[in-house]
């Protein structure tokens, strides 16, 4: 469906930080943890209309990192949208990671599109690191024209790779300006920020705006604070699949809501963490 059309209900699901080169004692494979997140996916009875992958393509911005990406997630047989994160810029400003997946997309990477009635849109907030994320005043003017024409009623979907609140600072687990777009959201009914970077699942619900953190399918990190500093977090090889997931979002158009379930590759029982357990 085109933009301005009435929602009706469909699926989707998020991965996030695939960090595809990585090689360390953390996760030795991580292609393979992704295929197991892939073929939860492919198991699931109702096949998502298409997948978010939320940054970190990558461990290093090599091609042929990507390259196993891609051959990878071809398994899928759905399409992928994707932002980038900032092991997928570090190296060249993202000019790879533009040349394979920013077809259309405006600066450095950001873009919207519709389906099914609800709106989507794509944030880089990795390209200017300046401590936090940023998105920069460009990509905030492009986004205030781009919900400019929208109804209030409209749903949107917000996705990006660092978070779009304040988590923790000090590592860096927020972005600068986002109060700047958050403030063009507010409008809105139903809002969902969704974001990976921290490997784990935290939640907030701000007014209208509801924000989901997402696990990692390649390695864990520490919760905030609770290590000097964040990083790939060594866990027992036989929990390594428990602290690794995926995200599934499930659109009900008569409430304008998105349900939002995480899951663990082992299917073990996950932890979620509120916010007001971190500010």
């Amino acid at each position: 469906m085109k933009h301005g059309e009435r929602p009706v209900d469909f699926n989707f699901v998020q991965i996030s930080d695939s960090h595809i080169g990585f090689n360390k004692p953390v996760n030795t494979d991580v292609t393979a943890t992704l295929q197991v997140a892939l073929d939860k996916i492919s198991a699931d009875q109702i096949a998502p209309d298409f997948l978010i992958h939320t940054g970190d393509l990558t461990h290093s911005s090599k091609a042929a990192e990507f390259d196993t990406l891609d051959l990878v997630l071809v398994g899928t047989k759905r399409q992928v949208f994707y932002v980038p994160g900032e092991h997928d810029t570090s190296v060249d400003e993202g000019k790879t990671y533009l040349d394979r997946y920013g077809k259309g997309t405006k600066g450095n990477g950001w873009y919207s599109f519709d389906h099914k009635g609800v709106h989507f849109v794509g944030l880089v907030n990795v390209v200017q690191l300046e401590g936090m994320g940023k998105l920069g005043q460009p990509q905030l003017d492009w986004l205030k024209q781009d919900l400019a024409g929208l109804k209030s009623s409209t749903p949107i979907v917000v996705f990006a790779h660092i978070p779009l609140w304040a988590i923790y600072p000090t590592w860096g687990w927020g972005t600068s300006d986002s109060e700047q777009a958050l403030a063009m959201l507010r409008r809105f009914g139903s809002v969902s920020v969704l974001n990976g970077h921290i490997h784990q699942i935290m939640q907030k619900v701000e007014g209208n705006l509801s924000f989901h953190t997402a696990m990692s399918t390649a390695f864990p990190q520490p919760a905030p604070g609770t290590t000097p500093s964040p990083g790939p977090m060594k866990v027992p090889a036989d929990k390594l699949r428990n602290v690794l997931g995926i995200t599934h979002a499930n659109f009900v158009a008569q409430k304008h809501d998105l349900a939002v379930v995480d899951s663990s590759l082992s299917g073990a029982p996950i932890e979620t963490h509120e916010a007001q357990l971190l500010l």
